[in-house]
């Protein structure tokens, strides 16, 4: 049997649901994913469409570079979605999801340029890039 995974915004104006194990996330914490959600971002990445949205007219995407747009809530403006637009994936914020999902982090990814508010504690790998 196949777990299925709910998930929203903070408005509830979109929803995502995923069939299926949830891969191990990344905890990102680059400049840009610290700007986009206020803070460091933990997201997983699915194939882009093994996720079911309602509520499409509802994210706004802003294209952070030629490679990446990122999706956000129009209404309550939660971060939801790190879409690199060359590739059949898609990372979902760990933070949309509704309940447990029973992922735990694999790593820490753009080390280099956390902020110098916290400390990175537990005993993940961490990677500069």
């Amino acid at each position: 049997m196949n777990d299925v995974h709910h998930g929203s915004c903070l408005c509830g104006a979109v929803t995502l649901s995923m069939t299926g194990p949830l891969p191990q996330p990344s905890a990102c914490h680059c400049t840009a994913c610290r700007k986009h959600s206020g803070h460091f971002e933990a997201s997983v990445d699915v194939p882009r469409d093994a996720v079911v949205v309602a509520g499409q007219e509802n994210i706004t995407w802003y294209q952070s570079s030629d490679k990446v747009r990122r999706g956000f809530c129009r209404i309550c403006g939660s971060s939801l979605f790190w879409d690199p637009v060359f590739r059949d994936w898609t990372a979902v914020a760990m933070g949309a999801f509704d309940g447990p999902t029973g992922a735990r982090l694999k790593m820490h990814i753009f080390v280099s340029e956390k902020g110098d508010y916290y400390e990175i504690t537990d005993e993940l790998p961490q990677n500069a890039r």
